[in-house]
């Protein structure tokens, strides 16, 4: 399983940032990890410089083998936050698609 982290201009990600994500996402899709090729993060802040309620947005875009790609949108008000709940909703939809491949 791939897994491409890419941010926009108002995020700076040093490569320890990276590597604490790749890390966190491993862990996280463990069970999914046969039948996934890509786990793409995309992370940017869309107040920039201001402060804001869940201005960190995540978008979680995972890619089955054979399948379209599956895509879900978090906020939150650190990366942290914004990167667990994308997870939590991706995994939801993973065990869905997953369940509704095995009943075939």
């Amino acid at each position: 399983m791939e897994i491409l982290i890419n941010t926009d201009n108002n995020i700076s990600a040093s490569e320890e940032m990276r590597s604490y994500l790749r890390a966190d996402l491993e862990a996280a899709f463990e069970r999914f990890a046969d039948h996934l090729t890509r786990l793409e993060v995309k992370i940017s802040d869309e107040n920039g410089n201001k402060e804001g309620e869940k201005d960190k947005k995540c978008v979680l875009e995972a890619r089955l083998k054979g399948m379209q790609p599956l895509v879900v949108t978090s906020h939150g008000n650190s990366i942290d936050q914004a990167l667990t709940e994308a997870s939590n909703k991706m995994k939801t939809s993973l065990d869905s698609t997953m369940g509704k491949l095995r009943s075939y």
